[in-house]
């Protein structure tokens, strides 16, 4: 505790935060089932065939629908707890590793949200899309609802493009603001990096699936604006079900996904502190849309990869 806490911090959607089944043993595509016949994952039992807790990562979920009141879902030591399981895990376990200090895995995230949409970060401008013979108009920040003709005077509803970055954002900042309480005896902390595992409700817009790299471009930019973290390292993990070459919305976010990885020279600014994982060959089955039928390992060999991304970020910046 000499060191302050190394803040790691989880966005996206339904597979950032886990449909991943623990159990039953005797189902193949659990946890368990993964642990105990594969013999995979030996770090997450002890000689005892239970599970390990460790004691330098903390794990700590939060969620609420856009704005409301924030709850708290895990405020534990990293252990398997519950019924599902996301790629927290593996992200924890691989960082808590190597990382000489202590560790704080902070979710906050919540199902069915758009980038472009509900995730759409401040200073987002709309823009104009033609689809199917009309022009739409694509709401910027702040603005509501999502889309409308152009030519026609949009009717507002009850959310606003950015009402889940802004709740996300702001529930990620209570619990720093409250260190002690998430991470016992915690006096200082670092923002060492993002992970974001998203993608799947843009797919079914292509008006949003078009203009999903500039939004993700622009979304690491105020993360790392708005947690006055510019050094922080971000590793995005693409959908599980699209294969390179692939051809339409899922093919634009595909593509936008790994044109941000820094290795890909189209964002030089990028470079050495933004990674994409492909996350194709990983996937056990399934889909974004159906959360990879509940497979533990899908996720599990995701939050490693993941975890593997950051600190190879990590390591590059201290040659």
């Amino acid at each position: 505790m000499s060191r302050p806490v190394q803040v790691y911090i989880l966005l996206g959607q339904s597979n950032m935060l886990g449909a991943g089944k623990i159990g039953p043993a005797s189902q193949e595509g659990t946890l368990e089932h993964a642990v105990q016949a594969k013999e995979k994952y030996p770090y997450l039992i002890d000689e005892n065939g239970n599970w390990t807790e460790r004691r330098d990562v903390r794990n700590v979920r939060v969620m609420a629908s856009g704005t409301k009141p924030m709850k708290v879902f895990h405020n534990e030591w990293m252990t398997v707890k519950g019924r599902t399981i996301g790629p927290e895990l593996g992200i924890g376990h691989c960082l808590g590793h190597a990382t000489d200090a202590p560790v704080l895995i902070l979710k906050s995230c919540i199902g069915n949200r758009s980038l472009g949409w509900d995730l759409l970060p401040p200073g987002s401008e709309g823009y104009e899309f033609y689809d199917k013979g009309k022009t739409w108009v694509y709401a910027g920040y702040k603005q509501s609802p999502m889309r409308w003709e152009k030519g026609t005077e949009p009717k507002s509803i009850n959310w606003y493009a950015g009402m889940q970055y802004d709740g996300d954002i702001a529930n990620a900042k209570q619990v720093l603001a409250g260190l002690p309480k998430y991470y016992p005896n915690a006096k200082s902390y670092e923002i060492a990096g993002f992970f974001f595992w998203q993608g799947d409700k843009d797919r079914y817009d292509a008006g949003l699936a078009s203009h999903y790299e500039a939004n993700l471009v622009h979304f690491i930019d105020q993360l790392r604006k708005d947690f006055d973290a510019p050094n922080a390292k971000f590793v995005c993990a693409t959908l599980g079900q699209t294969v390179k070459g692939s051809q339409g919305n899922e093919g634009l976010i595909l593509d936008a996904q790994l044109a941000i990885d820094g290795t890909s020279s189209k964002y030089p600014k990028f470079k050495g502190n933004v990674a994409t994982v492909y996350t194709q060959p990983l996937c056990h089955g399934g889909a974004s849309n159906n959360h990879y039928g509940g497979n533990a390992e899908t996720y599990m060999d995701v939050g490693e990869a993941m975890g593997r991304a950051m600190l190879k970020l990590q390591r590059s910046e201290m040659k």
